[in-house]
């Protein structure tokens, strides 16, 4: 498995990329980062490290024996790739950083897998393990697939995994296409409150005490203020 290494120039080059438009559940526009007025983060200091990842998701040291072949990540692979995502998509704030290693994590059982293998849903995947529908949005959002976008799911879902960078942008994608702005803001509060209610409000899906304890480890690893 090659490392792919994105250096400082890269992501200056990425930070002033513009994120690729998709079709939006709650608006027409792309819901920006609004950073702290008091606070800035250069670029050193928003890089994602491997040994941050592995904090978050402890089993990311290694591939060996994967559970599904082909679908493994280290944190060492997944570090570069989720710096990029943000970079892309402008996803700044150290808490909203948080709020998605952890996602991506927790769905992923620490980067193992990027097909829905339990119960196995044809279609659902990707690092944030995005549904079918979601999944069709999110390729028609990129130029070089959008025209073999189909309502096949599973040919969909093999577009995205055909390219690690659509593959570890899908979580980024989602939150700032699908996360209304009083979301996001409540997100990059860094508070419980704000986290729970993009678990519940954006993602739609349930507060439970294990996705809980990944956001934990995770704004404690980014070292996030509430």
């Amino acid at each position: 498995m090659h490392l792919h290494i994105i250096t400082l120039t890269s992501l200056a080059l990425l930070a002033n990329a513009s994120p690729i438009p998709g079709t939006q559940r709650h608006s027409t526009t792309l819901h920006p980062y609004h950073p702290p007025s008091s606070h800035h983060h250069p670029i050193r200091d928003l890089l994602i490290t491997p040994g941050q990842l592995i904090a978050i998701a402890p089993t990311s040291t290694t591939c060996d024996n994967p559970p599904a072949p082909g679908e493994c990540a280290t944190a060492f692979h997944a570090a570069p790739r989720i710096n990029e995502a943000f970079f892309t998509y402008a996803v700044f704030s150290p808490a909203e950083q948080a709020a998605l290693i952890s996602l991506m994590a927790f769905e992923t059982l620490d980067f193992k897998y990027n097909r829905n293998h339990f119960p196995g849903v044809p279609g659902q995947g990707t690092r944030n393990m995005q549904s079918p529908a979601f999944n069709k949005q999110y390729a028609l959002s990129i130029p070089e697939i959008r025209g073999k976008v189909s309502d096949d799911v599973a040919a969909n879902l093999d577009l995205l995994l055909s390219n690690e960078r659509w593959d570890f942008g899908s979580a980024a994608w989602f939150l700032v296409s699908q996360c209304t702005e009083d979301q996001r803001r409540d997100l990059q509060s860094g508070s419980e409150q704000g986290w729970e209610a993009y678990i519940s409000g954006c993602v739609g899906t349930t507060v439970t005490d294990a996705r809980r304890e990944y956001w934990t480890r995770a704004i404690e690893v980014l070292d996030v203020n509430s």
